[in-house]
């Protein structure tokens, strides 16, 4: 094989801006996963943090792979009651470190109400605070919860550097009000569910290419398509291309023409340099 046959035949290079590699999930094959990613193409990897032991363990990940991953550093809203003043003061210090590239999962999770509306509103709006101190964009959390979460974060915007709707499954017209306060989508496995995820299909044509991310939010929403199916239901960031595949041929778009335009949107997201991963 020629260089040029060989360059061709390598798959595109993506960016998982989504997972929860931290999952006591990965506890057995952490490297192994991290090793198929990479092979199958998945080169850059956002880890995320939700709590604060996940942004720690996010962290550790970051600094033994730091050619292929970043992280975040956020309380979801699920744990918004655990974000006391101690825990702010921490989240400030983690968010300035160079391992993490955004503030967040932060937002509103009006779905499962694991913590009262009054408190994840309240946590929600610190974590901008520190986003905007920090200077870093914020990686959302948004479920059954929209006219608040836009009433919130227009208030912020003008003094936020951007942020992503993380694992979108919303409709065309909440998708344009993100869209409105310029910030990125990012779309999951969900939209290869036939269950409740075919509309994506539709969503996702009118979604700018310079405004799509693509996320696996594994060990969560496994592809229900995957043929053959794998025989655990964990998730995991291997499974990207597949998802980008999908919305590909949805957007009427080629692979790699897309792959491009979601690596490009992620590196710009978060200020990511855009050197070739060893």
């Amino acid at each position: 094989m020629n260089a040029a046959s060989e360059v061709a035949s390598r798959p595109p290079e993506l960016v998982d801006i989504g997972l929860n590699l931290a999952h006591d999930s990965f506890d057995a094959d952490r490297g192994a996963v991290i090793e198929n990613a990479i092979a199958a193409g998945v080169t850059r990897m956002v880890i995320t943090g939700s709590s604060l032991a996940s942004t720690h363990a996010a962290i550790d990940l970051v600094r033994r792979y730091p050619t292929h991953m970043r992280g975040t550093a956020g309380v979801h809203p699920h744990h918004a009651t655990d974000l006391t003043p101690e825990q702010l003061a921490q989240f400030s210090t983690l968010a300035a470190q160079p391992e993490i590239v955004a503030v967040g999962e932060c937002g509103l999770d009006y779905f499962r109400d694991f913590s009262p509306r009054d408190a994840q509103r309240r946590a929600f709006e610190q974590q901008l605070e520190l986003a905007t101190a920090a200077r870093k964009p914020v990686f959302l959390h948004e479920r059954d919860a929209h006219e608040d979460f836009v009433t919130i974060l227009r208030k912020f915007r003008p003094r936020l550097t951007g942020g992503v709707a993380h694992c979108f499954t919303g409709t065309v017209d909440q998708a344009r009000a993100y869209l409105d306060l310029d910030l990125y989508v990012g779309i999951t496995g969900w939209i290869c569910d036939e269950r409740r995820g075919l509309h994506l299909r539709e969503v996702v044509r009118h979604i700018p290419a310079n405004r799509l991310l693509i996320e696996t939010d594994a060990p969560y929403l496994l592809p229900r398509d995957l043929d053959p199916k794998p025989k655990s239901r964990r998730n995991e960031p291997v499974y990207l291309p597949h998802v980008l595949e999908t919305i590909a041929r949805a957007r009427g778009e080629s692979v790699a023409s897309l792959a491009e335009a979601t690596t490009r949107n992620a590196l710009t997201l978060f200020d990511w340099k855009a050197e070739t991963p060893g």
